[in-house]
């Protein structure tokens, strides 16, 4: 029998899954069935679309689960006239699909819209557009799966969880609260961060969701206007101090996980905060801090992660520039 400490270096069993299974040069055709605006309001600050495809026939279907990713390869040539590579999405289903046969597989797409700062030429991402643009019906080339790292325990009921999100980093979490939500036992926290209130993605399916168990939460920071209940902007991290009331006995908890996903750099003030608020032995179960940083938390940077300050095999990390 392994002791206590091997067995949180080791981390939990996690699910097995297949990956590679279509390849660029043997790619799966997905036909469009659906695509939809998933922000809270129409005049949400950002375009950001819930694209499904039935991938029924190909390896995809029934083999792909909440935390791997398949890749979409736009058609058409870059400027120096080679092929589009192809780009990497999350999937937002469940791992029964959208349709619960595993037929139907969905991403969230944020459109890429940004101007060239030196010659003020406005560009356009190439995939998220194309993802953006598809109708129904519309046949895309698609990869995958991709990744092995971020998915689930092959037993999720041995564990509890805590979600950090920001923007486009819901998608995992969607599928993966689907899930759960027929998992007994498990809680779940789910702290969401986005610009404004009107950019929160899924947030009534997310709201409902979790109203029906009984030992959930759904936690939102809103960066550049006040909450819901009057507070002002906060980031996930800040988030995270507000309810350290609740989320402090889940996170010293060996039980469990934490999932963190979204844009780069908001995972540096996760950790910061969660070495304020647990104390040093509970804090030891999710990050390794070398001694020479461990008491100025403020002094860390982005550099240090994974060399200064290790997370345990109890956190679970994917972000994106």
């Amino acid at each position: 029998m392994p002791t206590p400490a091997e067995g949180k270096a080791r981390g939990p069993e996690l699910a097995a899954v297949q990956m590679h299974l279509h390849t660029p040069a043997n790619p799966a055709i997905g036909r469009v069935v659906s695509s939809e605006r998933c922000t809270k309001s129409t005049k949400a600050a950002s375009f950001v679309r819930h694209v499904a495809f039935d991938v029924a026939g190909t390896e995809l279907a029934g083999k792909i689960v909440p935390g791997q990713s398949f890749g979409v390869i736009p058609p058409g040539i870059d400027a120096k006239g080679k092929p589009h590579k192809l780009r990497l999405y999350s999937v937002a289903s469940p791992s029964t699909g959208e349709d619960g046969k595993s037929n139907i597989i969905a991403t969230t797409v944020k459109r890429t819209i940004d101007e060239d700062w030196e010659d003020h030429q406005l560009f356009l991402g190439v995939a998220s557009n194309y993802l953006c643009d598809m109708q129904v019906g519309d046949e895309a080339s698609l990869t995958g799966p991709s990744g092995k790292r971020f998915v689930l325990p092959e037993d999720p009921s041995k564990h509890d969880y805590v979600f950090v999100a920001t923007g486009t980093g819901i998608a995992p979490f969607r599928g993966m609260m689907m899930d759960l939500a027929r998992v007994p036992r498990s809680r779940v926290s789910l702290v969401m961060g986005v610009p404004y209130q009107s950019d929160l993605l899924y947030d009534q399916e997310l709201s409902e969701l979790v109203a029906q168990q009984d030992s959930w939460q759904y936690l939102k920071a809103i960066s550049r206007e006040h909450q819901e209940d009057g507070a002002g902007p906060m980031y996930v991290h800040e988030r995270i101090l507000a309810d350290a009331d609740s989320l402090v006995p889940m996170l010293a908890n060996e039980r469990t996980l934490v999932y963190i996903c979204g844009v780069a750099g908001m995972e540096l003030g996760v950790f910061r905060t969660i070495s304020r608020i647990l104390d040093p032995q509970s804090l030891s179960g999710l990050l390794e801090i070398d001694p020479e940083v461990a008491g100025d938390a403020h002094s860390w940077t982005r550099r240090m992660i994974h060399r200064q300050i290790r997370p345990t095999r109890r956190i679970f990390l994917e972000v994106y520039a």
